[in-house]
């Protein structure tokens, strides 16, 4: 008896560790709970009920709208809006560029000779922010009007042509949306290159490296993921934009979010407008990983994980 006592009396500390072990394995998971259900209520089941949308046939004003499985809804809404679709990727793809362009500069110089003012000039960055995007983008109309603050004077003095105009222009589009979203691109990149440890730089230095070889071969390399990140968050939503074009452009600047939203409110033809915001996703979610794959992020993530441990 005394003997079985201590049998049990010995099993018990491992039951109650294998409970503690199995409660510590749950952690990560309710932990991960409330972003997952968030994740399924106002991503996953929207994403569904679009693509439901852009399977069904019908009208709203002839009825109903009816699943029906109704494919030709991408086919020919691809066939039909081609040409603002592959120009919505291209006004994207400027923006993006022009917006890295202007960012890596400014965010390498905040980053490494910024010093106590690194705040301060970050907040000039977000000031843009506490306006909204609709009045920027007005202002931008006004500054580029034919007869605005920019180009009035200019014609008054007789250095441009009275018929000279920027508005309605895919310059005035991409440029707007440069501006607008170059906060989206300043801040991934002004957090990758402030995490490079600056020793690395001196090393590099130390062993008879130019300032161009220290940033080809050290800075550029650990600043990837930023610049990927930066992509993402500049490339994505400039796809889909469509007030600057509406506000900016015109005629000839009409890009695929112009046409999305004017299926959905105006014309009221859900399916159509479904079937196009889904093939803009899987074109963004193609070029997403095209753009991964050339830039190599993975490996230079895990370079810099390295390097910061």
């Amino acid at each position: 008896m005394a003997s079985r006592g201590v049998e049990v009396g010995a099993r018990e500390p491992g039951r109650a560790g294998g409970g503690w072990e199995a409660r510590k394995r749950r952690v990560p998971y309710w932990l991960m709970a409330p972003s997952g259900i968030y994740l399924l209520i106002f991503l996953i089941v929207p994403l569904g009920i679009l693509i439901f949308t852009s399977l069904q046939s019908g009208g709203a004003f002839s009825g109903a709208f009816t699943f029906t499985w109704n494919f030709a809804n991408y086919t020919d809404q691809v066939a039909q809006y081609q040409e603002q679709l592959i120009r919505s990727v291209v006004f994207a793809g400027l923006t993006t560029v022009f917006a890295l362009l202007l960012a890596y500069p400014m965010t390498y110089w905040i980053a490494f000779y910024g010093g106590r003012w690194k705040s301060s000039i970050l907040l000039l960055i977000l000031l843009p922010f506490f306006v909204s995007f609709v009045i920027r983008t007005i202002q931008w109309k006004f500054l580029l009007g034919d007869n605005g603050l920019i180009f009035g004077p200019l014609k008054d003095l007789g250095l441009l042509p009275d018929n000279f105009r920027v508005l309605a222009t895919p310059f005035a589009v991409v440029a707007g949306m440069t501006y607008n979203y170059l906060p989206f691109t300043a801040l991934p990149l002004y957090v990758a290159l402030e995490r490079i440890d600056k020793r690395l730089v001196e090393a590099a230095k130390d062993l008879y490296s130019s300032r161009s070889q220290a940033f080809r071969y050290v800075v550029w390399p650990l600043s990837l993921p930023g610049v990927f990140a930066a992509f993402l968050l500049t490339f994505v939503p400039a796809t889909g934009d469509y007030v600057n074009a509406s506000v900016l452009g015109g005629t000839n600047t009409t890009m695929i979010g112009n046409i999305i939203q004017e299926k959905f409110l105006q014309e009221l033809n859900y399916p159509e407008a479904a079937a196009l915001s889904v093939m803009l996703m899987l074109v963004m979610l193609v070029l997403a990983t095209v753009y991964a794959k050339a830039l190599g992020t993975e490996d230079s993530a895990l370079a810099a994980g390295a390097t910061g441990g």
